[in-house]
């Protein structure tokens, strides 16, 4: 039977109810924010470790930095040129031979390619354009055109002052940090210096090789300056296909490579190695020798005060302090004074001097001369120090 109070005896207990489980992360609330936070910084750290990242090569197409030349080429790309960026010698030279009108643009600033892998390039590229090649780049090319130096402080910017039709649609330049080249032939130089026979611009007759002696010409930061663009899309995009070709360290013909040292020594060096181990073994048994036991003084060392003295007066007779010396005679003086006086801590040299006439029955003057004597040399502060020990003398007796 039911009541309102509760249930029969025959009906089932009501069984309890489970414990929730927000029980346990209000007890450790803060380990657990602790933990969430550190696995989100966690996974943020390794996604943004792990991204891809831009290049940073100077002059890359892929790099959109202030030094690199990824405006260029898409610039050119949507003008109909074709980009193709190589990124070995091999990867330049199928993209050569693939195309029957293409320029090749070589930036190899470390110097990295040789005579031979020059040439080749030269050969499959119906234009070469070369930015700010080195001397051995040139030599190997044999163009006729060379180095001439860097475009002086003075010539900021540059005019064309030369029949190239390229040069003359851009017009001015940016000379700041350029280089200069010279044409030994019948070729073009332009952007030539005030009084300069070589320019910041130089091609051959034929138009097959051109020179530009500056990066700032086809860098992102320096592209919307002055004439560059229409400069670098003039020269670069005279042809469909544009090879972009930065040599790197990969490009390195090994077969070419410098002896190294080891082939360099002579035949006797293998022995020579030895031989300055065993003298160097044998030094350090002659000056790592005992030379007898350690002998223990008692710390700390008691100094008189008689010896410390002595030791600072030669050191001051040494270096002729004579000034150092007459301060610190000066001083102890007035204070030895002023403890017999009983003037107290705060007495000034005036004070002292004072006392010390009322007491020995002196003028006042003649005694702060003496106190504040300086004495122009050696003997002088003897016979001063002298004075000074004599009139503290005649203070103790009074």
């Amino acid at each position: 039977m039911t009541t309102g109070l509760g249930t029969a005896s025959g009906d089932a207990p009501t069984a309890p109810l489970p414990a929730r489980p927000s029980g346990w992360l209000r007890r450790h609330r803060g380990p657990a924010v602790a933990a969430a936070v550190f696995a989100v910084a966690m996974a943020v750290t390794i996604f943004t470790q792990l991204a891809p990242k831009g290049d940073s090569v100077p002059l890359s197409v892929r790099n959109a930095g202030p030094d690199g030349g990824r405006a260029v080429s898409e610039i050119l790309g949507r003008h109909g040129v074709k980009v193709d960026s190589a990124d070995s010698f091999g990867a330049a030279l199928a993209a050569l031979q693939a195309s029957r009108d293409s320029t090749l643009l070589l930036y190899d600033r470390n110097g990295f390619l040789d005579v031979s892998q020059l040439e080749r390039l030269a050969v499959e590229a119906t234009r070469v354009v070369l930015v700010t090649p080195r001397l051995n780049t040139l030599r190997a090319l044999d163009a006729g055109i060379s180095q001439a130096g860097v475009v002086p402080e003075t010539s900021p910017t540059l005019e064309p002052g030369c029949w190239n039709d390229d040069a003359e649609t851009a017009g001015t330049v940016s000379g700041e940090s350029g280089f200069l080249y010279g044409d030994e032939g019948d070729g073009t130089v332009c952007y030539r210096p005030p009084g300069s026979e070589a320019g910041l611009l130089a091609s051959t007759e034929d138009g097959t090789l051109t020179v530009l002696g500056s990066t700032a010409l086809i860098s992102n930061a320096g592209l919307a300056e002055h004439g560059h663009s229409a400069l670098v899309l003039r020269t670069l995009g005279g042809s469909g296909d544009l090879v972009w070709y930065l040599p790197g360290l990969g490009d390195v013909n090994g077969a070419g490579s410098p002896q190294t040292l080891s082939e360099l020594a002579p035949g006797w060096v293998p022995f020579l190695g030895p031989w300055l181990v065993f003298v160097a073994v044998l030094a350090m048994v002659w000056r790592g020798r005992r030379f007898g036991p350690l002998v223990f003084e008692p710390l700390p060392v008691v100094v008189k005060a008689a010896e410390t003295a002595e030791g600072r007066a030669r050191l001051y007779h040494d270096s002729h302090a004579v000034d150092r010396a007459r301060d610190n005679l000066r001083a102890g003086t007035l204070v030895r004074l002023a403890k017999e006086l009983r003037l107290g801590p705060d007495a000034s040299a005036d004070d002292v001097a004072r006392a010390v006439a009322r007491l020995v029955n002196r003028p006042e003057d003649s005694i702060g001369e003496l106190i504040n004597e300086r004495p122009p040399n050696e003997a002088r502060l003897v016979r001063w120090s002298q004075e000074l020990d004599e009139l503290e003398n005649e203070v103790r007796t009074r």
